[in-house]
């Protein structure tokens, strides 16, 4: 009988890697169990996730990439062979130093998700490859947010929910039940049915608004007005804490006066929403003792309004004196550890890559150029944010640029655990940008789609099979993660590995001194004098933040305040105006009858008479996982069918029940759904994201079923706000009608049987 042996290790089917034990027989995982002695361990969490158990199923499934595939048909033809990793990675390399022979360095593009990977190796090797077109969707989750924050306050702030001193609670265009689910949503409903007060701001009444005190159903692309609404309310009823806003606030009266024509009654007619609903959450937040305020990704995807919903968010924050106060806002700490940037190489790219930059003189935040003048103020108080992140390239300028060569030709592209063709804006268009590729090399768990188009397909090693170190992009002072359980099996490697072989292939030798990942994290930890051991042994590395920071001493001996051009919360802002941005935030309206809406994605005619609608994507439904999980038959059985959903008015205005196959449409193209119906906004579609079927073939012309109710085939990537180059995935006009045929989704609901491909254990 063989000897079983207890591996710590961490599930990694989401970006909170819950600590898990596996039991390992012979180098393979015969057995898993939540691991109450390390975090994030939640009993309740582990209990209701459905994710966790695929971890030993998925080792062996029977659709996993386990060996190097080489294309030798058309692109996209399903026909491989299989290759040695030597030959793979010789011939990638060698392919690459010619494409940059021929067209510079910054011909290569990547494109990378989560969270089965770590994002700096890929960085580390763009960088010293000489390439600055690191293509992500950063523009449209987190970078705004990060942006907005260190420009007002000189770095980014987190939410410090204590109950019984948070007094409200403001959760913006997110739904954690569903996006998150872990304990954070947990820690919102304790929080829900105490003494604290929830406000939720969301056009749909989510299973957060459903247990909200105040629900306020904005109309999308209407964020902003709302947010200078609430700044009116606050300002005239005299709740802004008077002391922090003289101390440490800059601006204030500019502010005060571009508010002042937004009042409730004015916002309302904007938004949608009652003037006394905004007066009241404007009481709500302002009249607290501690007040949080929670944004998420249904604001950072209103295009050209993002920055300013944002900056307006963070003016509500300061004028009430939550910022940086326990219960409130916390200044997020620098890390201790050695930071994303520095980990990712960015100071050490090669001549060129800087000035090849595609955003360069198109979006001069999200350029070099604003992300040198951030760092010069972020790096007073000893913070560098993260470079890689805050500079990367638009998908739609590296698109043009593949398909056009202007303004020079990207001719190649790494893809790393992401699927641009059902992630991206405008799948089409990302579709025939990637077919065109002189090499498209991909890492991954599965045939996917953008897989299936590969020259190369890599098999990943993931959960269980590599350690994890997550920081979020360095920048606060928490990591956690784990050990890996058992070393990769097959032949799949570790993307480090990945990409430090190929680095050694292109003279990148002194990037690359630690062998293994394992190495390159205990380098990364060695600052906090925690051993990689050590830190697995608990699973977390985050010392206590310290509120009120600006209070602190500096070295001249007087309150070293904020890491900004005046040193105070700015309000009204001195570094915006010098990349085009405005001092304020301003009241900018985007959708259906806002400016730019229809200019952006035209007119929609309606056919059958019924009036154009307002259409918000993205929306995510467990136990997925964005457009992970789906080959699990399990989950596919409880969650069946993707979903249109609209307000039971609506329906009933459109003729339209539940279940009935529906068309959506938009400029850009159509996708299919079947209808639901929730408590909503009655002129708002809702779509979900990233329904595609894994157990159909990937390549062409089939590439899994993904084409009949992709989101993504309803949305543009289009840059279209100045600053950061942020795009539209929400508030977008849109039509919905009947549709004729029948979906596949409805065979689903009457014949749940899938082939098992990943089995849960």
């Amino acid at each position: 009988m063989s000897e079983s042996v207890e591996c710590p290790s961490n599930c990694q089917y989401c970006g909170y890697a819950c600590a898990v034990i596996a039991t390992v027989e012979e180098g393979r995982v015969t057995r898993l169990r939540p691991d109450p002695a390390r975090y994030p361990y939640g009993s309740s969490v582990m209990a209701s996730c459905k994710r966790w158990p695929m971890n030993v199923g998925a080792l062996d499934a029977p659709d996993r990439v386990n060996y190097p595939l080489r294309r030798v048909g058309e692109r996209g033809s399903g026909r491989w062979e299989r290759v040695s990793w030597d030959e793979a990675l010789d011939d990638i390399a060698a392919r690459l130093s010619a494409l940059a022979e021929e067209h510079g360095p910054a011909t290569l593009a990547s494109a990378i998700g989560g969270p089965h990977c770590s994002f700096w190796p890929l960085h580390r090797f763009m960088s010293r490859f000489g390439s600055p077109n690191n293509m992500g969707i950063g523009q449209i989750c987190w970078n705004p947010r990060i942006w907005m924050d260190m420009v007002t306050f000189g770095w980014t702030v987190e939410a410090d929910i204590v109950p019984g001193l948070t007094e409200c609670l403001v959760l913006w265009g997110t739904n954690p039940a569903q996006s998150d689910n872990s304990a954070f949503w947990g820690h919102i409903q304790s929080y829900a049915a105490g003494e604290g007060l929830l406000v939720v701001i969301d056009p749909r009444k989510t299973e957060a608004a459903e247990i909200a005190d105040l629900w306020l159903p904005v109309r999308p692309g209407t964020d902003a007005v709302l947010a200078l609404g609430l700044l009116n309310a606050i300002i005239s009823e005299g709740l802004c804490d008077e002391s922090f806003v003289e101390t440490w606030c800059h601006g204030f009266d500019e502010l005060a006066r571009s508010v002042a024509p937004w009042t409730p009654e004015e916002a309302s007619r904007v938004c949608g929403v009652d003037a006394d609903d905004i007066r009241r959450a404007a009481r709500l937040f302002g009249s607290a003792r501690a007040a949080a305020l929670v944004s998420g990704r249904g604001i950072d995807q209103l295009g050209r309004a993002v920055p300013h919903v944002h900056r307006a968010i963070c003016c509500l924050r300061a004028i009430t004196g939550n910022v940086d106060a326990p219960g409130s806002c916390l200044l997020a700490e620098a890390p201790d550890f050695i930071s994303e940037q520095a980990m990712e190489q960015s100071d050490a790219m090669a001549p060129g890559c800087r000035t090849a930059s595609l955003n360069a003189g198109r979006t001069p935040l999200q350029s070099f150029e604003g992300y040198d003048a951030l760092r010069a103020l972020t790096e007073r108080h000893g913070r560098t944010p993260p470079m890689r992140y805050l500079t990367s390239a638009l998908p739609d300028y590296v698109l043009t640029a593949m398909e056009t060569g202007e303004p020079y030709p990207v001719r190649a592209l790494i893809v790393n655990a992401t699927n641009p063709l059902l992630t991206y804006g405008d799948s089409a268009r990302v579709r025939r940008a990637l077919a065109g590729l002189d090499l498209l090399v991909v890492l991954e768990y599965r045939m996917t789609p953008t897989a299936a188009l590969a020259d190369y397909v890599l098999p990943a090693a993931g959960a269980l099979e590599r350690p994890v170190l997550q920081v979020h992009g360095g920048v606060a002072n928490a990591a956690y993660g784990g050990a890996a359980a058992v070393a990769p099996l097959y032949e799949r490697k570790r993307d480090y590995d990945v990409f430090r072989d190929l680095g050694l292939r292109l003279g990148q030798e002194d990037a690359w001194p630690e062998e293994t990942l394992e190495e390159a994290f205990a380098a990364s930890l060695a600052p906090t004098g925690l051993s990689w051991d050590e830190f697995c042994a608990t699973g977390l590395y985050w010392p206590a933040p310290t509120p009120r920071k600006h209070e602190l001493p500096g070295a001249d001996g007087a309150p070293r305040g904020f890491a900004t051009t005046t040193g105070k919360i700015e309000l009204a802002s001195e570094f915006l105006p010098r990349f085009g941005g405005s001092r304020v935030p301003q009241p900018i309206v985007v959708g259906a009858s806002g400016p730019g809406g229809r200019a952006a994605f035209g007119e929609v005619a309606p056919r059958d008479g019924g009036l154009p609608l307002t259409l918000i994507t993205g929306a995510r439904r467990q136990p997925y996982n964005g457009s992970m999980y789906f080959e699990n038959p399990r989950f596919r059985k409880a969650c069946p069918a993707p979903q249109a959903t609209v307000s039971p008015a609506t329906a009933a205005f459109l003729g339209l029940g539940v279940g009935d196959p529906v068309e959506v449409r938009t400029a850009v193209g159509t996708a299919r759904f079947l209808l639901e119906v929730a408590p909503m906004r009655d002129d708002v579609v809702s779509v979900d994201y990233g329904w595609w079927r894994p157990e159909e073939d990937a390549s062409a012309p089939h590439f899994g079923a993904m084409d009949e109710s992709n989101a993504n085939h309803l949305t543009s990537c289009t840059a279209e706000e100045p600053l950061i180059g942020t795009w539209r995935y929400n508030a977008i006009p849109c039509h919905i009608a009947p549709f004729a045929g029948r979906l596949s989704w409805q065979d689903d609901r009457e014949d749940t049987t899938i082939p098992r491909k990943d089995e849960t254990a």
